[in-house]
């Protein structure tokens, strides 16, 4: 067991691993808070059209 545990821990290719899974996660974020924000500003907007068409 011991070995490997210690054969994962300096084997590079584990690291790169975890290296991606923390980009794609923080690209993830970026991306779900950007379209949080377009899609409310974006449904702002939609909003002001409809109203002032409705008038």
């Amino acid at each position: 067991m011991t070995k490997i545990l210690r054969r994962l821990w300096q084997d590079d290719e584990a690291q790169d691993i975890a290296e991606y899974a923390v980009m794609l996660a923080v690209i993830l974020v970026i991306v779900v808070g950007t379209i949080r924000l377009i899609g409310s500003n974006a449904n702002n907007v939609f909003s002001q059209v409809a109203s002032s068409i409705n008038q």
